[in-house]
């Protein structure tokens, strides 16, 4: 949650949100893959922490974007792939791109998320339950983990993704404290 619980989460411009429907679908998924890819190998624990939930295909579905993830965990390499429409998934979890953002990044707790209807589980509520401690115990920064992709891009992309958190308020970054945590 914001730091002001009355607050309500910001909300993806939706300009930005329109200039996403056009993409094509292979090069996220790409993208996302490789991204996945990465975590996989620099948080390993990350992965064997969700346990008997390590086999399952979770749904994320921001809901204000024109496309849903379906990560993918069969088979030992974690595959994240765009749809447009929500594909079979064991869980599915549902709610705006900065809940999502925030609760990776440790700015909002998922606990709070989910009592609060930010986010909705549907589906193995035990497997959605171990992917949220799993990702709070890796500490991720995504802005960092995307920023090792993309080599002499690094510096140009720190300063989009920092002007891009300016304007929209969403977090892009790992922060040091929960807000609105218990």
């Amino acid at each position: 949650m914001p730091a002001d619980s009355a607050q309500p989460l910001p909300r993806l411009p939706r300009v930005m949100a329109g200039m996403m429907r056009p993409l094509p679908l292979l090069p996220v998924s790409l993208m996302l893959s490789s991204l996945s890819r990465k975590l996989s190998r620099d948080h390993p624990g990350m992965f064997r922490r969700l346990g008997e939930h390590g086999e399952k295909r979770f749904v994320l579905d921001p809901t204000d974007l024109p496309l849903v993830l379906l990560m993918d965990l069969r088979g030992g390499v974690p595959k994240v792939t765009a749809h447009r429409r929500t594909p079979e998934a064991d869980t599915r979890i549902a709610g705006p791109l900065s809940a999502f953002l925030g609760m990776i990044h440790g700015a909002y707790d998922g606990d709070a998320l989910f009592f609060s209807r930010d986010l909705v589980v549907e589906g193995d509520t035990g497997a959605a339950l171990a992917l949220r401690n799993a990702i709070d115990d890796a500490e991720l920064d995504l802005a960092t983990e995307i920023s090792a992709l993309v080599g002499p891009l690094k510096a140009p992309l720190k300063a989009a993704l920092g002007l891009a958190e300016t304007r929209t308020g969403l977090v892009l970054h790992r922060v040091d404290a929960l807000q609105g945590g218990w």
